[in-house]
């Protein structure tokens, strides 16, 4: 039942399999495990990145192509519901038809992103999608009358996943299930099918040409394969995928902007994401999202209590003065690239097979 739910696609790795356990256990039981709102927003964040690292994989990993604009598709999708709630109202419909209306303008850009792209090589490309990014950041900022401009638009969401919403009398475990909860198990189940969808799409038929492409776009031509097709396909799913992601996102913070949907520094963080966890398996999405988004949260407080049990020492508690968190988050990156340049995935699989 596991292995039909994974598409086939097993995590091949004991070790590997103890930590995607570990996560889901822990994202799947969030309210009831931890106190407090940090641990549940840092738990939905890392939901929401795990579907927006896995679309981008779809495309660099499992496909070759480098693209800069995928936060586009994020802010779309942001954008898409939260305007939505915004301007007509916070219900339901609203939601969906901002959700649609969203897909739909995601969709054409990545399609005519991809007939107008594809055609040219890597670099060009990428330098492409960084531009149309830029132009569609530029302008979510200037159109100020409709989208906020750079304070954005906070919004009120339905009724039901509002925090003084009380779904039941009785607490469970402990904890009063209130719209809260309900807002982070729709974030939490929408992230869970959304990954099992793209495990999928990459172990078939189609997700095997996309891999042949990514290794040899010659060769998968010469066999009688569209190449430009099969990458405009993938854009374009890839891209519903962010598009979804950002609904997520918007639902949940119940504010979008251009800086927590369309910032550049956010296309570092899942380009950072993908190589650690591993390009080209979707399980690298969830490794890299993890850590990656609870260091981000965690790492200053654990370098303070660092800092202040080596206070007596030298130069010590200066390194690890929790202002240079961001330093120290780079050398855990250029570690994590040295040692496992195949990521984290692909490390533990490697080691599996040498035993």
């Amino acid at each position: 039942m596991i292995q039909s739910a994974l598409s086939g696609d097993l995590p091949r790795s004991r070790i590997l399999s103890f930590l995607l356990l570990a996560i889901f256990v822990a994202l799947a039981f969030a309210p009831f495990l931890f106190s407090g709102s940090q641990p549940i927003n840092t738990a939905a964040k890392i939901c929401i990145f795990i579907v927006l690292v896995a679309s981008y994989d779809l495309l660099l990993g499992y496909t070759g192509i480098v693209s800069f604009a995928h936060t586009m598709f994020f802010g779309i999708g942001g954008y898409g519901v939260g305007l939505a709630l915004y301007g007509w109202g916070p219900t339901w419909t609203s939601a969906g038809l901002g959700l649609a209306i969203a897909l739909v303008v995601g969709a054409v850009l990545a399609f005519v992103i991809g007939l107008l792209s594809l055609r040219v090589r890597a670099i060009f490309y990428a330098m492409i999608t960084l531009a149309v990014a830029s132009a569609f950041a530029i302008l979510a900022g200037q159109l100020s009358e409709y989208t906020g401009g750079e304070d954005g638009r906070s919004f009120r969401v339905p009724p039901l996943l509002r925090p003084a919403t009380v779904l039941f009398d009785v607490p469970f475990l402990g904890v009063r299930v209130d719209g809260r909860i309900l807002s982070y198990y729709l974030v939490f189940f929408s992230a869970l099918l959304l990954l099992l969808a793209a495990l999928r799409i990459v172990n078939s038929p189609f997700g095997r040409v996309l891999q042949a492409i990514r290794e040899n776009d010659f060769r998968a031509e010469a066999l009688g394969y569209n190449v430009v097709y099969y990458r405009t396909v993938a854009n374009c799913l890839a891209a519903g995928m962010a598009v979804l992601a950002g609904a997520m996102s918007a639902i949940w913070v119940r504010y979008t902007g251009p800086d927590t949907t369309l910032s550049f520094a956010i296309m570092l963080d899942i380009l950072l994401m993908v190589v650690i966890g591993g390009m080209g398996t979707l399980y690298g999405a969830v490794i890299g999202a993890a850590l990656f988004i609870l260091a981000q949260n965690y790492l200053q407080k654990l370098m303070a209590i660092a800092s202040e049990a080596t206070a007596s020492l030298p130069l010590i508690p200066h390194l690890l003065h929790p202002d240079r968190w961001l330093l120290w988050l780079g050398v855990l990156f250029i570690l994590s690239v040295y040692f496992f340049p195949s990521g984290i995935v692909g490390k533990l699989r490697e080691m599996e097979r040498g035993r």
